[in-house]
């Protein structure tokens, strides 16, 4: 009977596990998804894998370091349009990312409904707020540094 009794246990353990271990497989690699769709959209040129990872209530804030002066100056917001626009203008003057630029997804963070990631390229270092609507993870808002310091 106690044999029974613990193999009964075990089951009802695998049986709750399983599912929710799946489910932060899946988070994981569906926010990953979403940043390097962030990452590829610009790099590529892509409004669609934009479209796919970026709420268009985006908020995008950055600083950039000034050549002259060597300062970090803020670079201004970007929303959702103007991402989208810069990709088109990518696309069309063709100033696709140089082969071998970094395209690095860190997830930092996932919880149920919120998660943060940090992803490096070749513009800098971007800090990512995502949040899930049903089983889909989307790009809040984006504050990042570039360029890369050497």
């Amino acid at each position: 009977m106690a044999k029974y009794t613990g193999m009964k246990s075990v089951t009802y353990i695998l049986l709750f596990l399983i599912p929710q271990l799946a489910l932060a497989q899946t988070n994981q690699e569906l926010v990953s998804k979403a940043c390097l769709n962030y990452i590829e959209g610009f790099y590529e040129g892509d409004t669609i894998k934009l479209k796919e990872s970026l709420k268009p209530s985006l908020h995008k804030f950055g600083f950039w370091k000034d050549k002259v002066s060597g300062k970090y100056l803020p670079d201004g917001y970007m929303t959702f349009q103007q991402a989208i626009d810069y990709a088109i203008k990518v696309a069309a003057n063709k100033k696709f990312a140089k082969p071998g630029s970094p395209k690095k997804v860190e997830i930092l963070d996932i919880q149920n409904c919120i998660a943060s990631a940090k992803v490096t390229t070749w513009w800098g270092v971007d800090y990512i707020l995502l949040s899930r609507q049903e089983n889909k993870w989307m790009i809040e808002q984006v504050l990042w540094e570039g360029p890369l310091q050497n």
